[in-house]
């Protein structure tokens, strides 16, 4: 590891017990080792995700520290010295949910997105991929890391998960690159293959909605229509981009999206509820695509017309993020260029003390756009 004098001790936010809730606890400063980079964490977006592990409603070992998405500066890292990885000491950096392994055969394909050791490992045990994980309790005891674990101020990642931020970015703000644009990313540009003149729809705009909002208007598309139930939601989406918006609790969402354009090219439901997922589909002109984005509370199931499905050519797939180490560059110079406004999708900060709080708002339904915790 490079010689970098580093703090025995950092504050974390940690899911410690049964109760859905976060305590902020004083654990020892993880050490990164081979291909690995050890980051000062400056900011952690708040993900949905996060709130479905710390709900109880989506299995993760516990205790464990959340967060999946930072930004930071790379102060350590592991064997092989600087330039490993192309990233040296004292970069500032953006880090992705998806941290490739880059061995396993998905990896060797290039769909990190299918990572089959960040599945098996990370996502069910809580691990980095030697079985171990880099925290650990005061006491020396077993601390799971949900992706880096970023509600920390010290965060191991995988080199491969990890880009450099471009020059202008708010460095804070650029957290959400990781999950909330780097989801939507992959949503667009791979699973939804948006093209100029795509008529699209985006069903829940939230953080992760809004997100595609803006990079499939960035791709041509037109008309981009914005469906929700919360009128703030979609005022911020009109702002984002959305040149139509639909409340879908006073109207009739298929019937206003047939009179704007007779059928969308590409639906995408980022909520991850039944009742959302149904009517994207619904959505749909002849051969068109849905696209689902949003993670569903336990074994959650939705309904399709079958028919329907079948007469009109439609296609249902799923996306979970993008290919991490091609794609997370490709966000960070889309944010550069102006198809991501990630400072203008983050409507709130909080303070790592207050990371639960930031939590019990999400479920709240506070939250519009984005929250992220900046580091004391």
């Amino acid at each position: 590891m490079s010689a970098v004098a580093l703090p025995s001790e950092m504050k974390a936010a940690v899911l410690a017990a049964d109760a859905p809730e976060l305590e902020i606890l004083r654990i020892p400063v993880p050490r990164p080792r081979a291909g690995e980079a050890l980051v000062k964490v400056r900011s952690c977006g708040v993900c949905h995700t996060d709130l479905h592990v710390i709900k109880g409603e989506v299995g993760f070992p516990r205790p464990a520290v959340l967060g999946h998405e930072i930004s930071g500066s790379v102060v350590a890292l592991g064997d092989g010295g600087e330039g490993a990885g192309g990233l040296r000491v004292g970069d500032e950096v953006v880090g992705a949910f998806i941290m490739p392994c880059t061995a396993c055969a998905s990896c060797a394909k290039g769909r990190d997105d299918l990572c089959e050791n960040f599945f098996a490992q990370n996502r069910l045990h809580g691990t980095l991929y030697d079985g171990e994980s880099r925290l650990s309790m005061p006491d020396g005891s077993f601390l799971a890391m949900y992706s880096m674990g970023g509600l920390a101020e010290y965060a191991v990642v995988p080199l491969a998960a990890l880009t450099v931020l471009a020059p202008g970015l708010d460095p804070d703000s650029a957290a959400i690159l990781g999950c909330a644009a780097f989801t939507a990313y992959g949503a667009v540009h791979r699973a939804g293959r948006v093209a100029p003149g795509d008529a699209v729809a985006v069903v829940a705009v939230g953080g992760v909605g809004s997100g595609v909002v803006q990079l499939a208007r960035a791709a041509g598309a037109d008309p981009v229509i914005a469906v929700d139930v919360a009128d703030d939601k979609l005022a911020a989406a009109r702002r984002m981009g959305a040149t139509h918006t639909v409340n879908s609790r006073t109207t009739d969402a298929r019937a206003a999206v047939r009179e704007i354009c007779g059928g969308v090219d590409v639906a995408f439901e980022a909520l991850g509820h039944p009742g959302t997922f149904s009517q994207a589909v619904e959505l749909l002109g002849d051969g068109g695509r849905m696209v689902a984005i949003g993670i569903a509370a336990g074994s959650a199931r939705a309904e399709i017309e079958i028919t329907p499905l079948v007469r009109r050519g439609y296609t249902v797939t799923g996306s979970f993020g993008a290919r991490t180490r091609e794609d997370l560059p490709a966000v960070v110079e889309a944010a550069a260029r102006g198809g991501f406004d990630a400072a203008g999708l983050v409507t709130r900060r909080y303070c790592l003390d207050e990371a639960d709080e930031a939590y019990r708002a999400l479920a709240r339904g506070e939250i519009t756009g984005r929250a992220v915790v900046v580091m004391d």
